[in-house]
Parts: C-alpha cells; sequence; structure tokens
C-alpha cells in the first residue's frame, strides 16, 4: 500500500503558537458548547471568536465531534489534576475525604460550563465519550485516590461502613452537580437560590458532613 501523503500544514498555523491556538479554541468551543449544545454549537462562530479559521480547527481536531470530545477530555482533566494535589497521605482520613468533597464543591461551583456539558453528553448517552477509551483512563485515578482514602480509614479504624469507591464517587458528585444544574427549577419551585453566597458555607458543610456520617456511622457494615 502507498505510503499516506502528508498533511500539509496551512501557513497560518505554522506562524502561530500551536498550544496557545489551540488553547484559544478550546476556550471558545467550551462556551459555544456549554451555551448551545453539540447540535446547536457552531464551528464557525468558535472560529470567529478565535481570530482562526474554521479550517484550522479541523486540521487540529479533524471534526466538530472531535472538537467536542477535546471540550469534554480538557474538562475532565482539570478536576482530576486538582484532585492528584491532594496530599491525602498527610491527612488524616476523615480530613482527606472532607477535603475531597468540598474540592468538588468548589470546583463546579466555580465551572457552570462543566457541569452543562456533562448534561449535554448525557442527553447524547455518552456517545462521543463512548467513542475513546482514554475517558476511563482518564477519570480511573479519582477512583484511585477514593480507594487510597478508605483503605487508610479502614485500617485506622475511623470509618466503619464499607463502601464501593465508585458508589462514593458518586455521592459526592450528585450533590455538587444538582445543586449547580438544577439551580433554575428547585429555585422556581422552592424559591431558593442553592448558588447564594449566603447559603454557600452551609451546602460546602453539608456535603462534608454527608460523606463523613456515612462512612463513620456507628453500627454501620
Amino acid at each position: 500500500m502507498p505510503a499516506r501523503p502528508a498533511r500539509k500544514v496551512p501557513a497560518s498555523v505554522r506562524r502561530r503558537d500551536p498550544d496557545r491556538t489551540q488553547a484559544e479554541i478550546l476556550d471558545a468551543a467550551t462556551r459555544e458548547f456549554a451555551e448551545r449544545g453539540y447540535s446547536g454549537g457552531r464551528v464557525d462562530e468558535i472560529a470567529a471568536q478565535t481570530r482562526t479559521t474554521k479550517r484550522m480547527i479541523y486540521y487540529y481536531f479533524g471534526s466538530k465531534e472531535g472538537l467536542f470530545v477535546a471540550v469534554l477530555q480538557r474538562a475532565y482533566a482539570r478536576i482530576r489534576a486538582l484532585e492528584q494535589q491532594i496530599d491525602v497521605d498527610h491527612l488524616d482520613p476523615v480530613a482527606a475525604i472532607r477535603h475531597l468533597a468540598e474540592l468538588t464543591f468548589d470546583h463546579h461551583e466555580s465551572h457552570p460550563d462543566f457541569i452543562r456539558l456533562v448534561s449535554i453528553e448525557n442527553t447524547h448517552r455518552a456517545g462521543h465519550m463512548g467513542k475513546l477509551d482514554g475517558f476511563v483512563k482518564l477519570n480511573s485515578p479519582a477512583i484511585a485516590l477514593l480507594e487510597r482514602i478508605l483503605k487508610r480509614g479502614y485500617a485506622e479504624g475511623v470509618f466503619s461502613r464499607r463502601v464501593d469507591a465508585v458508589d462514593l464517587h458518586m455521592i459526592i458528585s450528585s450533590f455538587c452537580v444538582f445543586r449547580v444544574a438544577n439551580r433554575h427549577t428547585f429555585g422556581a419551585l422552592f424559591a431558593r437560590d442553592m448558588m447564594s453566597s449566603r447559603l454557600r458555607s452551609r451546602y460546602r458543610r453539608m456535603i462534608g458532613d454527608i460523606v463523613v456520617t456515612y462512612l463513620t456511622a456507628p453500627g454501620a457494615d
């Protein structure tokens, strides 16, 4: 089979910093997809916001779907990187698990686009994630971190309830995602703004208390 000819790099690409250009494209694409969804997001609009061209975007990401997948990858990679900064070996297990819950709370609050992107991908039944095996590898460190904390907690006798790390991840994520994703409907139903600064410390403490109490409840198995 003859060798495939090398793909010609557009001159405009060579003149710019490729890493910076891709980061700018991903920033604009994050805003566009979070606001309009995957189906409604327009590559032309993303190009207009980044002083690039549609051709350049396709050069870097292959297609609109490839760009959306890259946006999702970066969004997940950022929270996974934050989690890995927790020095769990120098925190007692209770403090470590509370810190992780509070970090998730802080991240989701300050990154509403991440929550919208996750919601959009769920409407597509994770069809874009499912085409890339790397998502599993990208997110496995989050579960490994939880398992390390749980293992220490059991060994030191401070955690009494045996729990699967994925289930614990679900508990933390469900509270933190719900608060951001359902802010408007919850507010319309109950006249309460879950993102209010007046309530923030209460809700942040609440998710930590939920997780710690669940793991340390007397008589739990």
